[in-house]
């Protein structure tokens, strides 16, 4: 097993080319969803994943931090540094898995049911709530109808995650950039 790496590291011009790039089609990706209004999928997750993947928790968490905070400010939604909070959280936790590491159907299911449950869905429910402006909303009503879309969501991340990060045209790819 290898030894346990932050992925602190100093950035190449290539390296800081790419992670620009990660944040540009980080925001574009989010802007795109799939599925009904009250259960939706969206494919940021993926490249927050392939960021923490690359370059390690410290740098994936810079382009999820960044990513949370310009995507709200381009969207002209309202600002709330829970959610950049989560976002850091997500990345961490991809990187703790994934950078310097095989990619396994365990390691995969494991980081993101750790994501569904303590960010998705216990975390972004506080932070839904606290910026609520009825103040009667139940944090466990809110649960539960937040419930069915991690139950639906989880697993097709879970898919798509295994699938790219163990692609060929993944592997190509990743070899040129770190190679």
């Amino acid at each position: 097993m290898k030894s346990l790496s932050l992925g602190f590291h100093k950035l190449r011009t290539l390296d800081i080319t790419v992670l620009s790039l990660l944040l540009a089609l980080g925001l574009i990706v989010d802007r795109f969803t799939v599925g009904t209004k009250s259960i939706q999928i969206g494919f940021g997750f993926a490249i927050v994943a392939l960021a923490s993947y690359l370059y390690g928790p410290v740098w994936s968490s810079a382009v999820a931090a960044l990513s949370d905070i310009i995507g709200t400010l381009i969207s002209g939604g309202i600002y709330n540094p829970g959610f950049t909070i989560s976002a850091i959280l997500g990345a961490t936790i991809y990187g703790l898995f994934f950078y310097n590491q095989e990619i396994t159907w365990t390691k995969v299911i494991v980081s993101q049911l750790i994501i569904a449950v303590f960010v998705n869905f216990i975390l972004n429910t506080l932070w839904l709530i606290l910026m609520s402006s009825n103040n009667n909303t139940s944090f466990v009503a809110l649960l539960l109808v937040r419930l069915p879309k991690e139950i639906i969501v989880t697993p097709l991340q879970i898919a798509i995650i295994y699938f790219v990060f163990n692609s060929a045209q993944f592997e190509r790819i990743k070899n040129k950039l770190i190679g």
